[in-house]
């Protein structure tokens, strides 16, 4: 054996056989002060060979002794804590790898809470703010030649990323703010990069590293959910250390490489989360999506189409990492066809929640602006039957929002796709949304180039000729000779006409009849609009006149069509249907539902009716109702003196009175509102039960249950409507049962509009119907619903459905507690 190494191990087996049973605080004392000569950066260092040998085969031991003396007896023996300081060194001054799992061992194997645990913990805090972490990763980065064994590596990762939870199950309450998840990542983030530079230097200095021990941590961090931490310290240093450095974008690139398959998506999710766009997230990861497939998976599948969570700047950072190089750009038009695939899959627009509907969209708007013509022509067929079909699955989906979700994607698709054709154009209202998904589709900057948004110059600012003013509004000097000492007109004062009314020669119909006949058979236009504006106001005034012509008015008003460009004309027809409905409801509402399912309606009209009867049902429910003022139109004719006007004399002296009389009682001196019966109750059977009965009897233009979806939803909304306003009615639990047998029917429908509308109905029928009475009548059907309404707040794809089952199912806890008070005696 060697004389140096024997002599080292005689060296240290006296000295823990002295450590481990002297109480001398001097002997202690020059023991410790003689081993510590085989330390790195000692006094009197010992031989280099005698160092390596004491590191690798003794030094783990000599821990573990002074481990095991640890006691306030032991470091008092000498006073100024000069035992405790010179035991101290040993765990901050040697090996970090071997110090940090004595360490760590010692904790998990102290007994409870005790002198020991918390003395070792505070060393162990010492430890980590010394910088002893980044010797411990940089010590596992140079064993390239002499790698260490799997089962140490294994080990001390484990030891490295579980710290947290670790002291936190140890310690419980008397936990240190160091070993706190949201303190210790930050850290062991800046200890990496420590490590990371350590490493760049030594392969400027010719010697070979490994990054894998850091891809492992880096790893095994993010999996455990701490990327927001780790790499809120890592993307800053190394996006501005790889601005310039490609050694530094080697690294970085080995470092991604490196990081095990299990550990792939939380690191790119973390990283595309991070990164400031995709020059960044190019310079980070390289073409790890080319050379990983699990990385490529992630990058062009889950994060684009398993999940929808993220924000929009990091969608643009993904497809913009694709398309920053060549090699990546054919990963970018596979990502189009596989979006375009999804947008265009009729069970995709029916199931996907709306969030992830718009997240596709979004990502198919990006990838539009990225790629150029050349790529999209190649695949220019494949993706113009996706887009088409799309377009027709939204175009027929029952909410506004994926419908204007396809009018947008399909007008600039198109224009992309086939730009040799005509145009697509839509008409959509302009939104957040709208306005945000048309930014998206602005072409970015060509590749090579920085991406960076272009200013954009509006019309305004740019010169454009012919314009009369400049800079700041200056007039521009006009040519010699084009006029300007000419007489003008701008001089003259325009005359105020806003007062003047249009002078009609055709006079407005006094009599329903009247009105009737011109809306029926008169070629006088001016007549026909006259009779429309005028009609409500007649039948509110006229209300026995509007019933012996109730139905037919109701005909002619459900039939009629726009001749003229009246402004308003939807408004007027509809105010006039309902006030005809409120004057006369029982023949006037059973006509109109008779008609809903009748043949040779459009959908329009189908709608219209259910519309109507919601107001009009409103209308008579409202309690103390008193006739309506008619909305008169500004350019109808003016009110006949004495008609309908009170005098303005009568309302003087009645306040003067008012003032003038003390009164004495206590209570309010004003008078509520009358009280009176609710007119819809004796009614709401014509208007419910109707609609409720021939639903699913498919006609030959008119399927419920089948293409026309969105009346469906509409007619389960109007239902639900219906079934709030007949409260305290004595027909409200007979409607309550069919309306509940209604929803039971349709529970399972794919259309998220149609689902609303049942959840709705379900909370009117809990709202309406008395609690004594349902628990009484429909105590099955409110067994069935309550499990039906969990299993929708629990499961289903469209987040207004979640809600509205939520709150149905705190209805129906608010009614079971209301009535356990009433049966416990």
């Amino acid at each position: 054996m060697d004389p140096a190494r024997s002599a080292v191990r005689l060296t240290v087996r006296e000295a823990i056989h002295t450590l481990s049973s002297c109480e001398d605080g001097g002997r202690v004392l020059s023991t410790l002060g003689s081993l510590r000569r085989y330390l790195s950066g000692a006094e009197n260092p010992a031989l280099p060979g005698e160092q390596e040998e004491f590191a690798r085969v003794h030094f783990s031991a000599l821990l573990r002794c002074l481990v095991g003396r640890l006691s306030p007896g032991w470091l008092g023996l000498l006073p100024d804590g000069q035992v405790e300081e010179l035991w101290a060194s040993f765990f901050l001054e040697g090996p970090a790898d071997q110090a940090f799992l004595v360490l760590m061992e010692s904790i998990e194997g102290a007994a409870g809470p005790s002198f020991r645990l918390m003395k070792m913990a505070q060393l162990l805090a010492r430890f980590l703010s010394a910088g002893r972490m980044a010797a411990v990763m940089e010590g596992q980065c140079r064993q390239v030649t002499e790698p260490a064994s799997p089962l140490l590596q294994e080990t001390l990762l484990a030891k490295v990323v579980g710290l947290p939870d670790c002291l936190g199950n140890r310690l419980q309450r008397e936990n240190l703010d160091a070993f706190l998840p949201q303190n210790y990542f930050p850290l062991l983030g800046e200890e990496m990069m420590r490590a990371l530079q350590a490493v760049v230097d030594s392969l400027r200095g010719g010697w070979d590293c490994s990054v894998s021990f850091l891809s492992q941590v880096l790893g095994k961090a993010c999996v455990r959910g701490r990327q927001k931490e780790m790499l809120g310290v890592l993307v800053p240093r190394l996006t501005a250390l790889t601005q310039g450095s490609c050694l530094w974008q080697r690294v970085c690139w080995r470092l991604a490489e490196r990081v095990p398959d299990r550990a792939v998506e939380a690191l790119l999710t973390g990283l595309v989360e991070v990164a400031a766009g995709p020059e960044v997230l190019s310079r980070l990861l390289g073409n790890l999506v080319m050379k990983n497939k699990k990385a490529q998976f992630v990058m062009t599948r889950k994060l684009l189409f398993l999940q929808y969570q993220y924000s929009t700047p990091m969608l643009q950072s993904l497809l913009g990492y694709l398309a920053t190089d060549s090699q990546r750009r054919p990963l970018l038009v596979q990502a189009l066809k596989g979006l375009l695939e999804t947008w265009g899959s009729c069970s995709a627009v029916r199931h996907a929640p709306l969030a992830q509907q718009r997240y596709v969209s979004k990502a198919v708007l990006i990838c539009l602006a990225l790629l150029g013509d050349a790529e999209l022509q190649d695949s220019r067929d494949e993706l113009l039957t996706s887009l088409m079909a799309g377009v027709k699955s939204r175009l027929d989906s029952s909410l506004p929002v994926v419908r204007r979700l396809g009018m947008i994607v399909a007008e600039v698709a198109s224009a992309r796709l086939h730009p040799e054709g005509p145009p697509l154009k839509f008409q959509y209202e302009e939104d957040e949304l709208s306005r945000e998904m048309l930014a998206l589709a602005a072409p970015w900057p060509a590749a090579g180039s920085p991406l960076e948004a272009s200013p954009v110059v509006t019309p305004e600012a740019a010169g454009t000729p012919g314009r009369g003013s400049v800079d700041g509004g200056v007039p521009q000097a006009l040519p010699e000779g084009s006029g300007s000492d000419l007489d003008s007109d701008d001089e003259l004062v325009p005359y105020d006409m806003s007062g003047d009314q249009e002078l009609k020669k055709s006079k407005a119909p006094t009599y329903v009849r009247d009105c009737v006949e011109a809306l029926t058979s008169s070629e006088d236009w001016e007549r026909w609009e006259a009779a429309l504006r005028a009609l409500e106001a007649l039948v509110i005034r006229n209300p026995a006149a509007a019933r012996e012509v109730s139905v037919e008015l109701a005909k002619v008003l459900l039939h009629l069509e726009e001749k003229t460009s009246v402004e308003g004309f939807e408004g007027l027809r509809q105010r006039a249907l309902v006030a005809v409905v409120v004057t006369d409801p029982a023949p006037v509402a059973e006509y109109l539902t008779s008609q809903f399912y009748a043949l040779n309606f459009s959908l329009r009209q189908r709608m219209d009716i259910l519309d109507v009867l919601t107001l009009a049902a409103q209308e008579l429910s409202r309690p103390g109702r008193a006739p309506k003022a008619p909305q008169c139109d500004p350019r109808g004719p003016a009110p006949p003196p004495g008609s309908a006007v009170a005098p303005a004399w009568r309302a003087v002296v009645e306040e003067r009175i008012r003032n003038k009389t003390r009164r004495f009682s206590q209570g309010s001196a004003r008078r509520g509102r009358d009280a009176g019966a609710n007119q819809f109750s004796s009614v709401a059977g014509y208007f419910f039960f109707p609609l409720v009965r021939h639903f699913d009897r498919p006609l030959v233009t008119f399927d419920l249950l089948g293409e026309d979806q969105l009346v469906l939803g509409r007619l389960a909304h109007t239902l639900g409507a219906l079934m709030y306003l007949a409260v305290n009615t004595t027909v409200a639990v007979t409607m309550g049962k069919a309306l509940l047998e209604f929803v039971w029917t349709l529970r399972f429908h794919s259309d998220a509009y149609v689902r609303r509308g049942l959840l709705s109905a379900v909370s009117s029928v809990l709202l309406s119907v008395p609690a004594e009475r349902l628990l009484a009548d429909l105590p099955d059907e409110l067994l069935e619903t309550r499990s039906w309404l969990a299993d929708v707040a629990d499961r289903d794809a469209d987040e207004d459905c979640r809600m509205l089952a939520v709150k149905a199912l705190l209805l129906l806890e608010k009614l079971r507690d209301r009535l356990l008070p009433l049966a416990s005696p």
